[in-house]
């Protein structure tokens, strides 16, 4: 099956029918995790609803990675999809946790702290595991996580248990405790297939590019946001091929009039 990643981030319409020009839409990205020509697609869609990665995977078959967000869970649970999780989410709530304890929430928060930092610590060593076979191949990798990474997921899962019942689930090293809980069955499944990576940084930095747009904020119309899209989708995967884009949608540009079709383009 495919192996895909997605994710999603705010963007702003000013003329989408049935909503202010102050409320936000969603760009959806979609990136596949093939070493050879991988693909980076972009979506518009006005809502982050659930209904959105439905349409996107349509007929998909294969493993998605996302993050916790649960308008994922729907498609997720598809006959033929296997939905796995993103420990770099996991890791980030620790780390934010932690870092809330060591600045303004200072008193009375040593055990809090004491916890954020163990799990932080479990997660930093599952990531140094993980660099050490960043050469390796799915199957060198998948014999790596079976040798170090499972029984360390053993200890984690052991320690989490009892770290849960300690802890406020509204503090932040609470509500990091519980993401990793509510996350878990889709965090171990990661570790069954050397080709998934830990996260989902490679759709993360794909996003990057759009919401770090410097020459423009929003989009006046819905028909300009799904040209954007559809031209991010052309950068971008000339991008993850090794292309110079420029050249690229020259040449793209140049022989495009001189298709019939999209298999006579491709030919």
């Amino acid at each position: 099956g495919g192996l895909a990643q997605c994710d999603e981030t705010p963007f702003q319409v000013l003329k989408e029918p049935g909503k202010p020009a102050t409320s936000l839409s969603y760009l959806w990205a979609q990136r596949s995790l093939a070493r050879d020509a991988p693909v980076v697609l972009y979506d518009y869609d006005p809502s982050r609803s659930g209904r959105v990665p439905e349409r996107l995977f349509e007929g998909f078959e294969g493993v998605l990675q996302s993050d916790g967000y649960e308008g994922y869970t729907a498609v997720g649970q598809r006959p033929g999809i296997v939905h796995v999780g993103c420990w770099a989410h996991a890791r980030r709530k620790f780390d934010e946790a932690l870092k809330g304890l060591r600045g303004a929430e200072r008193k009375a928060t040593s055990r809090k702290e004491s916890v954020a930092l163990q799990g932080l610590g479990f997660l930093q060593k599952l990531y140094a595991i993980e660099r050490t076979a960043k050469d390796a191949t799915p199957e060198e990798r998948t014999r790596l996580r079976d040798e170090r990474s499972r029984p360390l997921l053993e200890s984690l899962r052991r320690w989490l248990d009892d770290a849960l019942p300690c802890v406020a689930p509204q503090t932040l090293t609470g509500k990091a405790l519980g993401y990793l809980d509510h996350q878990w069955p889709k965090l171990v499944r990661v570790f069954d297939d050397g080709r998934i990576p830990l996260d989902t940084n490679l759709v993360e930095n794909a996003i990057r590019p759009f919401v770090g747009r410097k020459n423009w904020l929003f989009a006046d119309t819905a028909r300009g946001a799904h040209a954007s899209a559809n031209l991010y989708s052309v950068i971008e995967t000339a991008k993850a091929n090794g292309l110079e884009p420029y050249a690229y949608l020259r040449l793209v540009f140049t022989e495009l009039p001189y298709g019939l079709s999209i298999q006579a383009v491709s030919e």
